[in-house]
């Protein structure tokens, strides 16, 4: 039994033993299979891989190919490149012969052309130089502003065609060209003082003159006065005492007459002071406030409508002052910024009106009369005068023309 129970044992020892050993063996014959089915995995994918590969592969030699075939088609042989290379040192040649005569064609024009701006920059310089000395040899004392006008339109132009003048010679021209106007001016007023002295004079003798002929028939006058005053005197009787009294009365006046013109001789200063119009000529507003020593001082209005102007002035106001120049600069100083003539001041028309200037004749000198409106009779007749009435006066001067020619042909 014993040996039953331990063969029993043994057995079931073996059949434990071989059971551990074919589940061993089991368990590693399904490890191996598990790893043989993910080796055959791997080999799988990797079998994909070198696939995948192989057809990248494929395509670089194609694409190989035919960049070998591309290039095959643009070799080009030794013979070629011969060829082409001296086409190339012809060419290069040719290309350095060009440029050198470029180069040289281009200096000679750039030589040309400093040639061309230096004969433009000396004719623009000669240019400005003749139209400064252009302006220069016009000036007048009435013609500044043209003549920095001329000069500002001379140097824009020497700066269009590119002849630069700065702004220190621009204003250096300027400053000269005021310089000169000043001069000018000067030696007009200088020339135009002389001329007034002269003026002045040639108006003082001439008072001298009629004050020695006023002198001389009032002298005659006292005298013939003075003879029928005696004879009267001589046969004097009361009947006549009368008349003696008129003569001595006529003779009183006549001595002082006498005397206020040997006053006035005396006196250099006194004058008249006229302040006149000519609408015709100048239109409305437009009044010429002038002076004159001459005893009768209508004479130099009529002077100053004269042939010169095309109608006789009118008289608004004569002023007679022991101090004619000072009325007439007052009445100059004070209606200065109203002169028609701004560019020569020596002129003596002012826009203004005469009510004005009896406003300033009043604070420096006293109550005067003036008349406001102006007649200007022969302006007025012309403006309303008929083509009849112009033709008849026409035909009127003609015939004394013809009357004085032919009787100038009969001497």
């Amino acid at each position: 039994m014993l040996y039953v129970a331990v063969s029993l044992l043994g057995m079931l020892a073996g059949a434990v033993c071989v059971f551990l050993v074919l589940e061993n063996k089991r368990k590693t014959t399904a490890e191996q299979g598990r790893q043989q089915a993910a080796q055959a995995e791997r080999n799988r994918e990797t079998l994909e891989s070198i696939k995948t590969r192989q057809k990248e592969l494929d395509g670089q030699d194609a694409d190989l190919a035919a960049a070998r075939s591309q290039f095959d088609a643009q070799a080009v042989s030794y013979k070629e490149l011969q060829d082409e290379n001296a086409i190339l040192k012809r060419d290069l040649r040719n290309i350095d012969v060009n440029l050198r005569k470029a180069s040289l064609d281009r200096e000679q024009q750039r030589q040309a052309q400093e040639t061309l701006d230096q004969r433009s920059r000396d004719l623009a310089s000669q240019y400005l130089k003749d139209n400064v000395k252009w302006a220069s040899s016009s000036l007048t004392p009435n013609n500044f502003a043209r003549c920095k006008e001329r000069l500002q339109k001379v140097i824009e132009s020497c700066r269009g065609i590119g002849f630069e003048v700065s702004g220190e010679e621009h204003a250096a021209l300027h400053a000269d060209l005021r310089e000169e106007y000043e001069k000018v001016v000067r030696a007009a007023f200088e020339r135009e003082e002389q001329a007034r002295i002269r003026a002045q004079i040639r108006e003082e003798q001439k008072l001298e003159r009629e004050i020695e002929r006023e002198l001389e028939q009032l002298e005659r006058e006292r005298a013939a006065i003075q003879a029928a005053l005696e004879k009267a005197l001589a046969e004097a009787e009361d009947e006549h005492s009368a008349e003696i009294e008129k003569l001595r009365a006529r003779l009183a006046e006549a001595e002082e007459k006498s005397q206020r013109a040997k006053s006035r001789a005396q006196m250099t200063k006194s004058g008249h002071v006229y302040v006149i119009s000519n609408i015709g000529s100048f239109g409305d507003s437009v009044l010429k406030i002038g002076m004159t020593r001459r005893l009768e001082p209508m004479e130099r209005v009529k002077e100053l409508g004269d042939a010169s102007v095309p109608f006789p002035f009118d008289v608004h106001m004569m002023v007679s002052s022991d101090d004619a120049p000072a009325l007439e600069n007052a009445l100059h100083r004070v209606l200065h910024k109203l002169r028609v003539n701004k560019a020569n001041p020596r002129k003596e028309f002012f826009r203004t009106d005469i009510e004005t200037v009896n406003r300033i004749v009043v604070d420096h000198h006293g109550e005067v009369e003036y008349v406001a409106d102006a007649e200007a009779l022969e302006y007025r007749q012309s403006v309303a005068m008929s083509d009849e009435d112009e033709e008849f006066i026409e035909s009127v001067y003609e015939k004394l023309d013809e009357e004085r020619g032919s009787s100038d042909d009969d001497e």
